[in-house]
């Protein structure tokens, strides 16, 4: 029979559902204003993800102490999620309880009871960060800093709550535990009650059931329209981002089809429905900015800021839609110029700092770049500095304005024949616009191609019918010139029968290797650093030990290591040199910091804060060493300016693997 309890539950209760599903409704419908995306193959690789990255929360411990906590809330409140189906029974039939599933009973509740204890805790250290210790990237605006107090403290309650509902259930059932029960903590508390009769008990019992039950349902209703959304988005999220072998690749614009719109993106109705989920998901940790080159250098640029402008343009416009509203002052505004500018879109180094932090896989670096294609190819709006990087890349196939029939000269003495003279190769040296016209790089062309002899590596160039990757053109936006340059290269490589490739330009590696096969271009890429390993390991070059008695500090290329996960090859082979100390950087591997020169920012000044360039040189010549290792004709260049900018020249030097591993060769 109904209790006068049930009769207010029941439709309370009803009320409550309906409305979650109308606000969760809701987000599904503003989420289709976005542009369709397919992002539903390879089930089993997705649901991996979820469990290793959403469940695990894999990425959240790159900082153990915020990681642990993160964990012992987010697990603590799946795991609370027993006590709640309970309590919900409760308010339709008020004897319920789960000690029917026997010793499964006995775990959930001492479940319950060490989790308890360690979510309040982990709460408790979690206010202390954000408001006692003010951990810098825990600092948002006002309203954010209320929302995230709010949240917890709604968590706290409704944990204690639980506690308090527990031990009064004990307490008015003479202070005898359910079968399978076990709760020593709770069991422990019941000396609050023990004054108390059983019907007194009830009372209480009641009255921390209401409590728990309302938190539970106004925590649920309040997500949607929260900051903390994240809580129902973020496993959809982690569930719908890019597979491995689409990661850290941009999504190429389909420039044949001939009912194509627009180019990238200037308005969130142009961005992608997962994109659009991007934003819903953000958490606001600022992992993202803490990492990022340029808000580390004390430019506008913020990664958080760019998300949390795409969810809040989301929003606007995505509430006008629902309303049917076709006239609105919003309407004239856009999310490129109105809320994000042109100079935090250019300062973007594309690094994927952010992306390697963000727990809930969001793509900073997609809708950053969609934004500068728009810019790029709908406004022509663009630095000035570009203009000239686009005209060489035109007219000579690489950035610079060299001309293209000197591409080969670097080659001069050293016998090396190109594809037009012989084709039979196991490998093509592609020597990328660096290696072929800079006068400092072109001799590590020259030092790699001299290893490559000494280790009887069967190689040929393209020479003159090389051109630019693509790579500077397509981060920059300027979509429609990278895939020209692309296409054409893909055309010499087909027309060779190329299979093999070995290039020292981590950027070259990553488009050859990644993003020609957007285009038809399939080959087997490695990166000089990694040929040099395999011929130490394989015997074929032998090293004697270094006379100098270098102490040696390796520069991770963003390219190479977070885009391509290639970190221990370049370390192996130094490590091979007797009388050679390899010392780390603060931040190195996946942690690195980037040189500033990705994402095109090679040719565009840093005109705010401090150069990227140079705040990375500070760390490497904190580490004392005398030479600074590189494996990236960029990086070198940066690192080589950052050293004279701090007056370094003559105590430390700049060299890429292959010329440290030259000069200690056996001969």
């Amino acid at each position: 029979m109904f209790e006068i309890k049930n009769l207010i539950f029941i439709p309370l209760f009803v009320f409550s559902i309906g409305l979650f599903l109308f606000s969760c409704n809701r987000l599904l419908k503003i989420l289709k204003i976005g542009q369709k995306e397919d992002r539903f193959d390879n089930v089993f690789a997705r649901v991996k993800n979820v469990i290793v990255i959403a469940f695990g929360q894999s990425k959240l411990f790159r900082e153990p102490f915020a990681g642990v906590l993160h964990f012992l809330i987010f697990w603590g409140f799946l795991l609370f999620i027993f006590s709640v189906i309970e309590a919900i029974i409760q308010g339709f039939y008020s004897p319920f309880n789960l000690s029917f599933l026997g010793p499964l009973f006995s775990a959930i509740t001492i479940v319950q009871d060490v989790f308890g204890v360690l979510v309040i805790l982990a709460i408790i250290f979690s206010l202390q960060r954000r408001f006692v210790n003010k951990v810098p990237r825990l600092q948002v605006e006002k309203g954010g800093m209320v929302d995230a107090a709010f949240i917890l403290l709604l968590i706290m309650m409704i944990v204690i709550s639980m506690f308090g509902q527990n031990v009064a259930h004990i307490a008015k059932n003479n202070f005898v535990l359910l079968p399978y029960e076990v709760r020593p903590l709770t069991a422990s508390l019941t000396t609050l009650f023990s004054s108390l009769d059983a019907n007194s008990a009830a009372v209480w019992f009641e009255i921390f059931w209401w409590i728990h039950i309302l938190f539970v349902l106004g925590f649920m209703n309040y997500l949607p329209y929260s900051k903390h959304l994240h809580v129902l988005t973020s496993v959809p999220n982690v569930y719908f981002a890019k597979l491995d072998e689409e990661k850290n690749k941009l999504k190429p614009i389909n420039l044949e089809d001939e009912n194509l719109e627009f180019f990238g993106a200037d308005d969130v109705t142009k961005f992608s429905w997962k994109q659009l989920l991007d934003g819903y998901s953000c958490t606001e940790c600022g992992r993202c900015t803490s990492v990022c080159p340029a808000a580390n250098s004390g430019k506008t640029l913020s990664p958080r800021k760019i998300i949390v402008d795409i969810r809040r343009r989301t929003e606007e416009i995505g509430n006008l839609k629902l309303k049917n509203v076709t006239e609105h002052e919003l309407f004239n505004k856009t999310l490129v110029h109105d809320y994000i500018s042109d100079k935090e879109l250019w300062q973007c180094t594309t690094c994927n700092a952010c992306v390697q932090e963000c727990p809930v896989m969001i793509e900073h670096v997609d809708s950053i770049v969609d934004m500068r294609r728009h810019l790029v190819l709908s406004e022509s709006n663009f630095p000035p500095e570009l203009n000239n990087v686009f005209k060489s890349l035109e007219t000579n196939y690489t950035p610079w304005a060299f001309n293209k029939a000197d591409r080969a000269e670097w080659a001069g003495g050293l016998e090396i024949k190109t594809m037009a003279e012989d084709n039979n190769t196991d490998y093509l040296f592609w020597v990328g616009c660096a290696g072929s016209f800079d006068n400092r790089y072109k001799k590590v062309s020259r030092s790699f191609a001299q290893i490559m002899k000494k280790g009887g590596v069967n190689f040929r160039i393209l020479g003159t019918e090389e051109k630019c990757n693509g790579d500077t053109a397509r981060r920059l936006g300027n979509e429609y010139l990278a895939q020209q340059l692309v296409k054409e290269n893909i055309e010499t490589l087909n027309q060779y029968n190329v299979k093999k490739i070995v290039t020292a330009c981590p950027h070259c590696y990553h488009s050859l290797k990644n993003e020609f096969k957007q285009f038809g271009g399939n080959y087997d890429v490695i990166h000089h650093t990694e040929m040099i390993n395999n011929l130490l390991q394989d015997g074929k070059i032998k090293l004697e030990s270094s006379e100098k008695n270098n102490k040696v500090t390796f520069h991770d290329s963003c390219y190479l290591g977070r885009y391509n996960n290639i970190y221990d090859a370049p370390r192996n082979s130094l490590s091979q040199i007797d009388g050679l100390e390899l010392v780390e950087m603060e931040r190195n591997k996946s942690k690195g910091f980037c040189c500033g020169a990705g994402g095109g920012r090679m040719f565009l000044e840093d005109v705010e804060g401090e150069r990227i360039n140079e705040v990375r040189t500070k760390e490497a010549l904190n580490t004392n060493a005398n030479t600074i290792a590189s494996a990236c004709p960029f990086c070198m260049t940066m690192m080589t300016d950052g050293v004279k900018a701090h007056n370094k020249s003559e105590n430390v030097e700049v060299k890429d693997i292959a010329e440290i591993i030259l000069e200690n060769i056996k001969q």
